[in-house]
């Protein structure tokens, strides 16, 4: 059985603020004189920086929920796309920003974007914190990047392993042990 260890902060909670802020105010710019965006918060992982953004964001935005899956209980993506759950929103016509915690492979955010597109979405963008291109099997366009990371296993900041350690203020990395 292996054992959890936290190893090391990658990425400290005074960078994420910042960097969080700087993403708000380009948002801002970008939308100022654009129809209301729809910003989609992926769950869980997105929610704290979704939280985060948000309350910095001085433009009028709507706001929604989808969760999907790629990793399940593992520390790889499975390659494999689940829809845990859909927009309540209809998106036909409208700008969308997606907020997402980190992309790796690319599977699950290619999948959503598609799916946005094929919904008649106007525009759909992509915010992520943290961008992992190492792994990418599946191009992904990044519009809003916080920070790109080494191929290590982050936690923290609202990512997790097996559900823990979303709680922790900053991004961290796990290494796993024998």
């Amino acid at each position: 059985m292996s054992k959890e260890i936290i190893d090391k902060i990658l990425i400290s909670h005074e960078d994420i603020v910042n960097k969080t802020n700087e993403l708000a105010r380009r948002i801002n710019d970008d939308y100022r004189n654009e129809e209301t965006p729809i910003m989609v918060c992926v769950l869980k992982g997105a929610v704290m920086f979704f939280a985060d953004l948000v309350q910095h964001i001085d433009i009028d935005v709507a706001i929604d929920f989808i969760a999907i899956s790629s990793y399940g209980n593992t520390t790889r993506s499975s390659g494999e796309v689940k829809m845990v759950k859909d927009l309540s929103c209809c998106v036909e016509g409208r700008n969308i920003i997606i907020v997402e915690d980190i992309i790796d492979s690319g599977y699950t955010m290619h999948y959503l974007m598609n799916s946005l597109n094929i919904r008649g979405a106007k525009s759909v963008k992509l915010c992520s914190l943290l961008s992992k291109p190492s792994r990418r099997v599946v191009p992904v366009e990044i519009d809003y990047l916080g920070f790109e990371i080494p191929d290590e296993f982050a936690i923290g900041y609202g990512l997790d392993f097996d559900e823990r350690y979303r709680n922790l203020k900053d991004i961290c990395v796990l290494r796993l042990e024998d």
